[in-house]
């Protein structure tokens, strides 16, 4: 009767979630808001203090007919965040998260000094962009001198977690495929790519060390007793955000596309191979399951939705109520949603925009509308990436925030012409780091079983909310995209032309 904790620790909450191995469903949930610090100039930070407290609030609300069964625990972190740690594991400064946008001149330095981004590509896989965490690392060093010289270990969000939990330090290949300096074909950090952030020092010894998918770290001592855990409890390896969802929605092999409509939008897949885009803005990720995992990360998805909810002062049912109100294109408005600057495209320093007004079609419905139709554009410029690194895909399981609504499914399903696949236990990244932490547990025990079939076991689509596209909505939307495409190029001349219409992309 064995309970597995899946901890995940995003940018706007900690969650916590008790899955029931035995019966196989999601016995317990709770969360707890996080803060986010925003500054003019781009920074996005929290402290890791934060996550700490509320991971307690989720872990005293776990009851404790569960708690006395808890096997193991996995952790998922947002992705790309720096965490300074000194001498005894002290926190130096606060973490600079993935959505933090204020260090994209040391990107421009960086990679100045490794060669280019071409060169970028060719040796590590990945241009070093904002968000990612090489930046933050040389930001430091920039701007924070003392944190600098006194840092002993550079840690994401998921690795501190593990380290709070079981007095280690270590890693995995798929978050770390997210800093901008591991080698994602070799699965090793790439001394020259350390080099260009720092010149000055060796920035080696202070790295963790790479763990294997499937492996497990004992509980430490500290944590168990703090959460009265039973003796025995082991911590999986965890993994990115994007990572531990690939896992909860079946993303462990080919010919699978997830869609993850959270406050950043997100298309990964699973891959044998390294996929790389020659538009360079496929992400060319590790997976946390011993592949590869593209990624393409929108900042701007439920963002843009919730704002302009705000904005008209109305609740979910009711703009849910304005998408039935409304028609394909808006009648005409353009919202190009970058609240938050942006990552695909390229444009950190960007800012939203609605264009296309007049006299009458600035409606509610239309408004609404159309920041649901921007994020989803941005979302399906992802799609030709995939296809331009030859990715094909039957279907999109989607996950995140945004999948509850019925209206952005059929959506989704006639912009990406594509069946839509939502999950009946919608629990995104946590859910995958309980699974994985199955898995683990299994593996440890000997036993020898595959990390696909495990999550077979569990894995259900609701086919009540599955959507497929409809073909003459479908055609509208092509010409809508063409024009969002356009829209996009004329205040953006940077961004190239890598979009593709046709429907080879599937």
């Amino acid at each position: 009767m064995s309970v597995f904790l899946g901890i995940d620790a995003g940018t706007q909450s900690v969650k916590l979630l008790a899955f029931d191995a035995d019966r196989g469903e999601v016995a317990h949930v709770s969360s707890t808001a996080l803060e986010l610090d925003s500054r003019a100039d781009g920074s996005r930070e929290q402290r890791a203090e934060w996550w700490l407290a509320a991971l307690r609030q989720c872990m005293a609300k776990l009851p404790g007919d569960l708690r006395k069964r808890v096997a193991g625990i996995g952790v998922s972190g947002q992705q790309h965040g720096f965490v300074p740690l000194g001498d005894g594991g002290r926190v130096l400064a606060p973490v600079k998260l993935w959505c933090d946008t204020s260090t994209a001149t040391e990107c421009d330095e960086i990679t100045a000094r490794f060669g280019g981004e071409a060169r970028c590509v060719d040796m590590v896989g990945n241009p070093i962009l904002p968000g990612y965490t090489a930046s933050k690392i040389a930001w430091l060093k920039k701007h924070n001198a003392e944190a600098y010289d006194a840092l002993r270990h550079i840690l994401l969000p998921h690795d501190y977690l593990n380290f709070y939990l079981t007095g280690e330090i270590f890693t995995e290949c798929g978050d770390a495929s997210g800093t901008g300096y591991l080698n994602i074909f070799r699965r090793r950090y790439d001394a020259g790519m350390l080099g260009a952030i720092d010149p000055d020092r060796d920035l080696s010894p202070l790295l963790p060390p790479i763990l294997e998918a499937g492996d497990s770290v004992p509980l430490g001592e500290a944590a168990r007793a703090e959460f009265d855990l039973p003796a025995g409890v082991r911590v999986s390896v965890g993994g990115g955000d994007n990572m531990m969802s690939a896992l909860a929605t079946g993303s462990v092999e080919p010919g699978v596309l997830t869609l993850s409509l959270g406050t950043s939008g997100t298309l990964f897949a699973h891959s044998d191979n390294a996929a790389l885009d020659p538009g360079g803005e496929l992400a060319a990720f590790c997976s946390s399951s011993g592949g590869w995992l593209p990624l393409l990360c929108t900042m701007n998805c439920t963002l843009s939705t919730d704002l302009t909810r705000g904005y008209l002062g109305r609740d979910l049912d009711a703009c849910e109520q304005l998408l039935s109100e409304s028609k394909p294109g808006a009648d005409g408005l353009v919202t190009l949603p970058f609240f938050s600057g942006e990552r695909a495209p390229n444009l950190p320093d960007a800012r939203a925009s609605l264009l296309g007004m007049n006299n009458d079609n600035t409606t509610p419905a239309n408004l609404y509308r159309s920041a649901m139709e921007g994020a989803s554009f941005a979302l399906r410029r992802g799609l030709d990436a995939f296809a331009r690194a030859g990715q094909r895909f039957s279907a999109v399981r989607l996950t995140g925030g945004g999948a509850a609504s019925p209206g952005w499914r059929q959506m989704i399903a006639d912009i990406f012409e594509l069946p839509v696949q939502p999950l009946r236990n919608n629990q995104g990244a946590a859910l995958g780091a309980a699974l994985q932490s199955v898995w683990a547990l299994q593996r440890h025990a000997g036993e020898d079983i595959s990390l696909a079939d495990t999550i077979a076991r569990h894995l259900e689509i609701d086919g009540e909310a599955c959507c497929n596209p409809d073909p003459d909505t479908a055609a509208e939307y092509r010409e809508h995209y063409r024009h969002f495409i356009d829209t996009l190029q004329q205040l953006h001349p940077q961004v190239g032309e890598a979009v593709c219409t046709e429907s080879d992309n599937r």
